[in-house]
């Protein structure tokens, strides 16, 4: 495994990443990619935005085999950040054993109408993210579907399933975390009509 855990810092965490020269803080790469969301216009109150992340392949590892908790507490930090910016509600998604269920707060569950499922996820069934999620959320629950209105995929975990429509890609530039590709959308409403239709 490539993860470089607890070198020199205050709990850093350092990766090589083979797409760019040297060794990077993990917690750099989340800042740059938390400045480029902060950037766009596409986050707002209330709605949900869901990750996916496999901490594994931030690591260097193949999705499934090597989760971090580590890992999993700076992502965590940094998606807590983005929602305290703006006032977004964070859906952490679980691995393919759990049919990619999602870890929210009680509170949005009920609110949005959503039917908790009655599972605990824990590292290799549900992924080092979503059980990182469970133990620091105020009142999580799972749920198995939710329509987010934005969301980030750290290392290809497919989100597509819980994404409204109609998805639109984020081109960013922090185009990976560790060694995980980040791949980032946002949703607009279905445009409707014909040539004469208006749009703006």
């Amino acid at each position: 495994m490539i993860l470089l855990s607890k070198l020199v810092g205050e709990n850093d965490i350092y990766i090589f990443n083979k797409e760019v020269d040297g060794i990077m803080s993990l917690e750099k790469q989340l800042e740059a990619l938390l400045a480029e969301w902060m950037a766009t216009d596409y986050l707002r109150k209330g709605e949900l935005f869901v990750v996916g992340c496999s901490t594994s392949e931030v690591s260097g590892a193949t999705i499934g085999t090597s989760g971090s908790e580590e890992v999993a507490h700076s992502i965590f930090k940094y998606m807590q950040k983005l929602q305290e910016k703006t006032g977004i509600e964070l859906a952490f998604q679980c691995c393919e054993h759990l049919n990619r269920a999602l870890v929210i707060d009680r509170t949005v569950a009920e609110r949005k109408g959503y039917d908790p499922v009655h599972v605990v996820p824990v590292k290799h069934a549900g992924g080092s993210m979503a059980t990182y999620a469970f133990h620091h959320m105020d009142d999580p629950v799972l749920v198995e579907h939710i329509q987010a209105h934005a969301g980030i995929d750290i290392g290809e975990t497919m989100i597509g399933m819980h994404v409204k429509p109609v998805a639109v890609p984020l081109r960013f530039n922090q185009r990976f975390l560790g060694q995980a590709r980040v791949n980032a959308a946002y949703t607009r409403p279905k445009l409707i009509g014909g040539a004469r239709a208006i749009y703006e």
